[in-house]
């Protein structure tokens, strides 16, 4: 039995790239840094980035063509791939590149004009926690989960419902928590 999975959480160096093959099949390409920070022998800090070469392919290519942008953060699965060919001057050249099966946006979605999130995907209209739909799926969450619960931490805020007490105050789900 053997096992290539690689799972990486990083931010993308550059705006993806899409192209179509002869097919026409959709095939995305980006890079991802992922850094690692460790006490060295003489106690001071080091850091260290690693560069990953992602491919992304069919719909999820297009859709991370469409949302994705130079420094966002992301969550990365896939297998890891090297591939062969020759240069221009007949030289052999490999690639060493993470295929990726699965691509999760970690960031914030963006705010409208009057300051709400707009409604998820599939979502029947309404804001969050507006008591229209309660939520939904945003595409990569945990699945049968209405409501993420809030963020550990959380404080009352202008989302918050109830008396004025800050002590019976319950904050305003926060529905962009990680799926994981």
């Amino acid at each position: 039995m053997s096992l290539n999975k690689c799972m990486i959480i990083g931010n993308l160096g550059r705006d993806p790239e899409m192209r179509y093959t002869p097919n026409g099949q959709a095939v995305t390409q980006f890079t991802v840094a992922t850094n690692r920070r460790w006490k060295g022998q003489n106690e001071e800090w080091q850091e260290e980035t690693e560069w990953f070469r992602v491919v992304v392919w069919a719909q999820q290519a297009e859709r991370a063509a469409e949302r994705l942008r130079k420094g966002h953060k992301v969550y990365i699965e896939g297998r890891i791939q090297t591939r062969q060919w020759e240069d221009q001057s007949g030289q052999k050249r490999y690639t060493t590149e993470l295929v990726a099966n699965q691509v999760t946006s970690l960031e914030r979605r963006e705010r409208g004009e009057d300051g709400e999130y707009p409604p998820f995907p599939g979502s029947e209209g309404g804001s969050p926690g507006g008591g229209s739909s309660g939520g939904g799926s945003s595409g990569g969450g945990p699945s049968g989960s209405d409501s993420p619960a809030p963020r550990s931490g959380a404080t009352a805020s202008a989302g918050t419902t109830g008396s004025s007490d800050p002590s019976d105050a319950q904050p305003a789900p926060d529905y962009d928590d990680l799926p994981f």
